[in-house]
């Protein structure tokens, strides 16, 4: 079977038992913030686990996209070097949140791998947790496994919890033998971590929890986790051991090989350019770009690791980018967003591999440096080593491998030291928002009351009841004169996501400030509050009517202004990030260049018809399924329900939660502020709709009135005139310099002979480059058919330039550059330049003499050594 059949089959096998079939989360996790990736299939239903959410189905089966490249979990240096260790994974998985416990847990797997796979009894082994004598019967039941093959583990390997508090239970977990060709012991035994037994299938039997003294207590609802690697599963039923010769990487691989010209000798390096591409795609596709933090960041280290084993192959041209393809034509079937998103992801690895040819260079340069002093033998600090690392992607091995023709070592333990340190700090970086008192308030008031539902599609006003009031994260009954944040069992008031900022308003005679979503389905009023209002008050409701059209005009045009954008620059413009206020909107989008003048303006005139054509908007519900089947744009990265709302304006059809206009003409005007780089590959533009547009477009008429009466001219002619001014002004700057020069060769030049050649020392004042070059032409052509030396200074400040310049048949005995560096060996600056002509800068002001006397010294100096 291939890896996407197993997939199926998987999904299929449960969904044919009862459970949901749930669509993998992002793996960007939505309800813990002290996570940097998903890294487990049970994560997206942690709240499910801990009570704080109820789940919406008893039975749930999931294959879940996984990484584990930073933060708690890190494979990413093991990767290529091991047969199981991967950046980016599948986790196949089947939960029960109260509709099943052990039995029927064991039952299911053990007949979805010896049924529906065809896995051999002989080949399985099973572990339980040493006092789990609940499992362990169960199994021997089942299987009619001697107690050998049912082995009992003591350690914390089969006893999972979440933290030091919270549900845990034992674990049991299922090994195939790859057989007696492959090195390693049973489970529990000192030889177990070898090839031969591996763990395929991991389940969680959550009945306890952990309280804070340690002791453990029985839940009231058991829960179910279970984990089956699909790459691990999937290469025991191909016929192997090791992940990397499973179909999905062999496709991958062979195609790294073929672009790469190489073979199976460089076969890790394969390993690894397969394995980080899948998880750097499957990222940008979540909608995280390379960065120097955060996810971006661990996002570039993987890029750099693949580009670096790229170099490794000797191969001069990038290819990454290559791969893409093949990439998409193996997964985009399971996973939509790698088809959405492959210009995107192919412009990225596009953009971040010419940045790492630069990168590479500077890279040597730093380690040349660091290295230029030290003899055969020497070692380089750690410190060095670990900036490489972590400023150019090097990796250890990198530098090792550099250093090994000049016997130089590296100082491993220093290099250790500074990746601890940098892993203290990635941990303390992602340690949580600190809000988990706020978040459990907010999700047992869910649990209390539901959430709160929103009515302000088509109301903008109503009567409410006030169904909790809380300040300082406490549920109080009652508040007068101070700020609250009030919930409601219904509201008009839109609370701030998808970009959109939240509705403001009035409660009664209360200002709302700002409206927040809590637990996903609570809408808070951020709520200034004058007369007393108690849990149960019936309130008036309405929002800011003016505010709120304002936004949805900006909303509406965002959508617009996404469609007409990857129409005219192409579909890997995918949205990055939005805000839509009632001011402004912002957009930021993926796309590598400046957009020119021309093309801004084409832009704005097609939205700007498409709001003159007054479109009706249109909103439909439907399965998320089916939206994406009729052409909605979803935003991956973004969680949606398994209903979702789909907003048609014009050519534009995207998920949307958002407020909108009725008809595009309501937009009024659409005029672009501002189009600017944020980060590399991304773009951000800035614009104004409505009556904020003509004042925009009325500021700007204004200008040009009042610089057509500056300039005396017409409008019209306000380019053609400062066209003119411009010329005027560089002939003038010309005509300066040229008097500049010449004044310059006319006084204060001294001159002596030295060795048979003319000496001549000229100190000017604040001269352009071009100038002193000039200057430098002149002195020479004074010289006539002699030969001579031009020292030349130009004070800018407290810092002086020098230039010196030698004529051509004297640079068989003098050359320029030796007797540069020779001065500022003295005196200090840097510099440098060839035989004829080099220059030098950063030299103190009070050093000119010293300079004049170090060039005649060195120049006397050649003919004592009888040079001349």
């Amino acid at each position: 079977m291939y890896l996407n059949e197993i997939r199926s089959s998987f999904l299929s096998y449960f969904k044919h038992h009862d459970h949901h079939v749930e669509h993998s989360s992002s793996l960007i996790p939505h309800n813990d913030p002290t996570l940097m990736f998903t890294g487990a299939g049970m994560v997206p239903f942690k709240n499910y686990f801990t009570g704080l959410e109820a789940p919406h189905h008893k039975k749930i089966t999931t294959a879940q996209k996984c990484v584990r490249a930073g933060g708690k979990h890190n494979d990413l240096e093991n990767v290529g070097y091991t047969a199981r260790h991967h950046t980016f994974f599948e986790m196949l998985g089947n939960f029960s949140f109260g509709g099943y416990f052990k039995e029927e847990a064991i039952e299911l797997a053990w007949q979805y791998l010896t049924k529906e796979l065809s896995l051999p009894h002989d080949r399985l082994y099973i572990t339980v947790y040493h006092d789990d004598m609940e499992a362990f019967n169960i199994w021997k039941k089942l299987t009619n496994f001697s107690d050998s093959k049912i082995i009992k583990i003591a350690s914390s390997d089969n006893f999972w919890a979440m933290g030091d508090q919270g549900p845990c239970g034992p674990c049991s977990e299922i090994f195939y033998d790859h057989g007696s060709k492959y090195e390693g012991g049973l489970p529990g035994t000192p030889t177990s971590d070898g090839d031969r037994y591996v763990e395929i299938w991991n389940l969680v039997f959550m009945q306890y929890e952990r309280l804070q003294d340690g002791s453990l207590v029985p839940l009231p609802k058991p829960c179910i986790d279970t984990g089956m690697g699909l790459e691990r599963i999937t290469a025991v039923l191909q016929g192997t051991y090791h992940n990397y010769e499973t179909d999905v990487f062999q496709r991958l691989i062979g195609m790294s090989q073929k672009l790469s010209s190489t073979d199976q000798h460089t076969i890790i390096s394969h390993r690894v350019i397969a394995d980080h591409l899948r998880c750097a795609a499957f990222l940008i596709a979540a909608g995280i770009l390379p960065s120097n933090e955060g996810r971006g960041y661990v996002l570039r280290r993987i890029m750099r690791r693949a580009m670096r084993h790229v170099q490794m192959l000797q191969v001069q041209t990038p290819f990454l980018h290559k791969l893409v393809s093949t990439l998409v034509q193996e997964m985009g079937e399971a996973y939509s967003e790698l088809k959405a998103t492959e210009s995107a992801i192919v412009s990225t690895f596009m953009l971040e591999e010419e940045t790492f040819q630069s990168t590479l260079k500077r890279g040597l340069a730093l380690l040349n440096k660091a290295t230029s002093e030290l003899k055969f033998g020497d070692t380089i600090s750690g410190d060095v080593a670990f900036s490489l690392y972590d400023t150019y992607g090097f990796p250890l091995d990198l530098t090792k491998d550099i250093l090994k023709d000049r016997n130089i070592q590296v100082d491993e333990a220093g290099f250790e030291l500074c990746m601890e340190q940098q892993r203290i700090k990635a941990r303390a970086s992602w340690a949580g928002s600190g809000e988990s008192k706020s978040e459990a308030l907010w999700y047992q008031l869910k649990e209390r009351i539901g959430g709160t539902d929103f009515v302000g599609y088509t109301n903008k006003e109503i009567e409410a009841v006030v169904q909790a009031i809380v300040i300082n994260n406490e549920l109080v009954n009652e508040a007068c004169d101070c700020e609250a944040t009030l919930v409601l069992n219904q509201t008009v008031f839109y609370a701030e996501s998808g970009g959109q900022v939240g509705d403001t308003g009035n409660i009664n005679d209360s200002d709302v400030l700002d409206t927040k979503k809590f637990a996903e389905s609570i809408i808070g009023h951020i709520t200034t509050i004058k007369n007393t209002l108690k849990v149960g008050d019936v309130v008036h409701v309405k929002i800011d009517t003016g505010r709120r059209r304002k936004i949805q005009a900006n909303h509406s045009a965002t959508h617009i202004l996404h469609n007409v954008l990857r129409k005219r620059l192409g579909t890997h413009v995918v949205q990055k990030g939005s805000m839509v206020g009632p001011d402004k909107l912002r957009f930021d989008f993926s796309h590598t260049e400046r957009i020119s003048q021309d093309e801004l303006v084409a832009i704005e005139r097609e939205i700007n018809q498409v709001i003159t054509t007054n479109h009706t908007t249109h909103t439909t519900f439907s399965s998320l399924q089916s939206a994406i089947a009729a052409g909605a744009m979803a935003l991956f990265g973004e969680k949606y329900d398994n209903d979702v709302r789909m907003m048609t304006i014009g050519e534009s059809i995207e998920l949307c939660g958002g407020t909108h206009v009725h008809q595009t003409g309501e937009i009024g005007a659409f005029k672009i502020v501002s189009e600017e780089s944020i980060a590399s590959g991304v773009r951000r533009i800035e614009a104004v709709t409505g009556l904020a547009a003509i004042d925009y477009m009325s500021q700007k008429q204004h200008i040009l009135q009042k610089t057509a009466i500056m300039l005396k001219c017409q409008e019209g002619q306000i380019l053609e005139r400062l066209a003119a001014i411009m010329d005027d002004k560089q002939k003038i700057e010309k005509s300066y310099r040229e008097l500049q020069v010449l004044k310059a060769l006319k006084f204060d030049i001294k001159s002596e002979e030295i060795q048979g050649l003319r000496f001549i020392v000229k100190i000017v004042e604040n001269f352009a480059k071009q100038d002193l070059k000039c200057l430098i032409n002149g002195l020479l052509q004074s010289l006539g058919e002699g030969q001579g030396i031009i020292l030349l200074f130009n004070k800018c400040g407290d810092n002086v330039e020098l230039m010196l310049s030698i004529t051509k048949g004297a640079t068989a005995i003098y050359q320029a550059s030796a007797i540069v560096k020779h001065i500022i060996a003295n005196i200090g600056g840097n510099g440098g330049g060839n035989a004829e002509l080099a220059q030098a800068g950063g030299i103190q002001s009070d050093k000119l003499e010293d300079s004049v006397q170090l060039c005649k010294e060195y120049m006397l100096q050649l003919n004592k050594l009888g040079i001349k």
